[in-house]
């Protein structure tokens, strides 16, 4: 028990100091994806974000810096909300758009995950889950490297899964333009400076620790994927 405890005290510690106070937002709030763009941003600047209840409106949309306009998606099993997928701005293109003082260092979309999952152990040990709570924190999260094309991050993966190491894996596939690179005089003005994260909810990680889910569960972003409540 001394151990998992001790987990989850070093990924919060090793969190960025702005990160450490953080408590996400349910999933089904327009707050969720705002919360992840000041988190992934280092940023203050509070965006109008926007809940699509489909994935086709959520994959062809494109967020913008000025205005700050971001967007979200959440992927349900039945009626549980098990990921929230959000679309939000590159630290560089905020302080490009509202001062070098407006965004601090980038960070990626496991980062947003570590938060989850210490929250997940924290919801457990609060409500008396003492076998699933240290279960939890013995989950690994992957640190997945961010993709580079839309195509890439809208591909099927697996949110979770068992590893070779007999551990519970996260994945928190994402995309990333950094809009300070050269490649930003050459790319279409609504590709520059994006960062996407494919997120799971703190419910789902806590159903993974109490057994009421199984590890491999498969996400998709076709047109069916079950962007509401079933």
């Amino acid at each position: 028990m001394l151990r998992a405890a001790l987990l989850v005290a070093l990924a919060v510690f090793a969190l960025p100091a702005f990160a450490q106070p953080a408590v996400l937002p349910e999933p089904t709030s327009t707050e969720f994806c705002q919360v992840v763009q000041k988190l992934l941003a280092n940023t203050e600047v509070v965006s109008n974000n926007t809940l699509f209840d489909n994935m086709p409106d959520y994959r062809h949309s494109k967020p913008s810096a000025e205005p700050l306009n971001t967007y979200q998606v959440v992927t349900y099993r039945g009626q549980q909300p098990i990921m929230v997928s959000c679309k939000v701005k590159g630290a560089a293109h905020i302080r490009a758009a509202f001062g070098e003082d407006a965004a601090g260092e980038q960070q990626y979309c496991p980062t947003v995950t570590r938060i989850a999952w210490a929250q997940a152990v924290a919801e457990l040990r609060e409500q008396h889950l003492g076998a699933a709570a240290n279960k939890a924190a013995g989950f690994v999260i992957d640190d997945n490297e961010p993709y580079i094309t839309g195509q890439q991050y809208l591909s099927d993966f697996q949110l979770s899964y068992a590893g070779d190491d007999g551990a519970i894996h996260l994945s928190s596939p994402g995309l990333f333009h950094d809009y300070d690179s050269w490649t930003t005089w050459i790319l279409p003005a609504k590709f520059e400076g994006q960062t996407y994260c494919h997120l799971a909810t703190v419910g789902y990680i806590k159903a993974l620790a109490t057994g009421e889910m199984e590890p491999g569960t498969t996400i998709t972003t076709g047109d069916d994927a079950p962007a509401s409540p079933q």
